[in-house]
């Protein structure tokens, strides 16, 4: 078995996720990065996306998260996440129906105050990239 490293995925709600991977991508604001065992110490922050966790080489779960914080030492990945689901539990319906409400509340925030627009814009985002992951999951089976 190849090296791991620790990977910790914290939801505001719970522990979402905590095992040994070989490597975890991660959805970061300037780019997707991998982590390893062995990697140089980083903290970044994540934008909308999906984490994967790779075992045996191969991509083993996918997880969307909805932004947060990430710190990488050379063993352990730990992402502090505002949202996260398991891309597979995640519905079509339902993710539809929460980009077509986000949609519209960023069309009705463009003639409100900054504040509410930057909210509904970055709802906006987060439901831009939980349909992308949807799709995305389609693509696989």
């Amino acid at each position: 078995m190849a090296a791991t490293t620790r990977f910790e995925l914290v939801s505001p709600e719970r522990l979402f996720f905590s095992q040994p991977a070989e490597m975890v991508v991660v959805p970061g604001a300037e780019g997707d990065f991998g982590a390893q065992p062995g990697h140089m110490p980083k903290l970044a922050t994540v934008r909308p996306g999906v984490i994967v966790i790779f075992e045996d080489g191969k991509p083993k779960e996918r997880i969307f998260v909805a932004g947060g914080f990430a710190e990488i030492t050379q063993d352990t990945c730990t992402v502090l996440a505002e949202e996260a689901e398991l891309v597979s539990d995640l519905s079509m319906k339902v993710v539809e129906a929460r980009f077509d409400a986000a949609n519209l509340a960023y069309q009705a925030s463009l003639d409100g105050d900054d504040e509410t627009m930057l909210k509904a814009e970055s709802e906006l985002r987060i439901a831009q990239a939980m349909l992308s992951a949807v799709k995305g999951e389609l693509a696989y089976h």
